[in-house]
């Protein structure tokens, strides 16, 4: 499956769950609902992934992110009326921290859906000849 079906999947249930639900629910609600989505969608995927963070080869913390999906691209969600800056930030430090190449930035706070495609620089310059395999 190329990343742009499985993106394409993955906002498409996105959008059924805010079809149903509308805004104004905590992130935990829409999180539930989309793992139904997913699972309809006959996607693999794991809910609330930790990660060890490293600092210099030093385990300093965990992260969790909402969603790693078909093992290829992480899911994280908000629930907010905007998306800033530091909710791109989080993301992009996701797709760092897990070694992803791609990620979703999903909003369901706002009156409409909100999706941000977010990519890691680092990936595709250090694992350029990777990138071929989605």
């Amino acid at each position: 499956m190329i990343k742009d079906e499985l993106t394409y999947k993955v906002i498409g249930c996105s959008m059924n769950v805010h079809n149903v639900l509308g805004n104004g629910f905590q992130e935990v609600i829409y999180q539930r609902c989309l793992a139904i989505e997913l699972s309809k969608a006959g996607l693999e995927f794991e809910r609330e992934k930790e990660q060890i963070i490293y600092y210099k080869s030093f385990e300093v913390g965990t992260r969790r992110v909402d969603f790693v999906v078909e093992n290829k691209i992480i899911v994280e969600l908000k629930a907010l009326t905007s998306l800033e800056d530091v909710h791109l930030a989080q993301a992009k430090n996701y797709l760092t921290a897990y070694n992803f190449p791609i990620g979703l930035l999903i909003n369901f706070g706002s009156i409409s859906l909100e999706y941000k495609l977010v990519f890691n620089k680092l990936f595709n310059s250090v694992n350029s000849k990777n990138s071929g395999q989605f």
